[in-house]
């Protein structure tokens, strides 16, 4: 089943991976607003304590710091635009899943607009991390632009499983009737 619609099944799968993206981005928003009202800086303190790292060493010292400036303003800013992020990928992942063109071509685009910066990190900072990044995003703009150019196969492929829904609620409608017909027949 999977591989007689390719398209559609490729779409929903990025789909699925917007919608995560989405929640993640959300779950970290929300985490953000557990910590309004709390001592940032003595939080940092024990993170850099747990992981066993020097606090008056560069980095661990570059993060304390930065806790202690954080405001519960910046929380509450962070958090809205984590579920602004949230909302435009769960709109992205309902559009794919839905088969929208328009979703299919924000796909596109949005992914299209990381792959720049993607590629200019790998250069200047290369890491396994960010090579792996770049080639799902590389392939996820690829996949788009060639669903794009290929609306035939995929509104065949939509019509097909129009088709087999049809058929399969006539199915069980008619798997109903005969014992509909015999409910009849024993109440008369």
């Amino acid at each position: 089943m999977i591989f007689r619609k390719p398209l559609l099944t490729g779409v929903r799968t990025i789909a699925l991976f917007e919608a995560a993206k989405g929640a993640v981005v959300l779950l970290a928003g929300l985490g953000l607003l557990s910590l309004i009202h709390r001592d940032l800086q003595v939080i940092a303190e024990k993170i850099v304590q747990h992981s066993h790292l020097d606090p008056a060493s560069r980095y661990p010292q570059i993060f304390i710091v930065a806790a202690s400036h954080v405001t519960d303003t910046r929380l509450w800013l962070l958090a809205g635009a984590a579920a602004l992020y949230a909302a435009v990928r769960g709109a992205e992942a309902y559009g794919l899943w839905f088969e929208r063109r328009w979703a299919e071509w924000f796909a596109l685009v949005a992914g299209g607009i990381y792959l720049p910066v993607e590629i200019y990190e790998l250069i200047h900072r290369p890491s396994w991390i960010k090579a792996i990044i770049l080639t799902s995003n590389v392939a996820i703009v690829a996949y788009m632009a060639y669903v794009l150019r290929h609306p035939v196969e995929q509104e065949r492929e939509l019509q097909n499983e129009s088709a087999k829904k049809l058929q399969d609620n006539r199915g069980r409608e008619m798997k109903v009737r005969p014992e509909q017909d015999r409910d009849m027949e024993t109440r008369l």
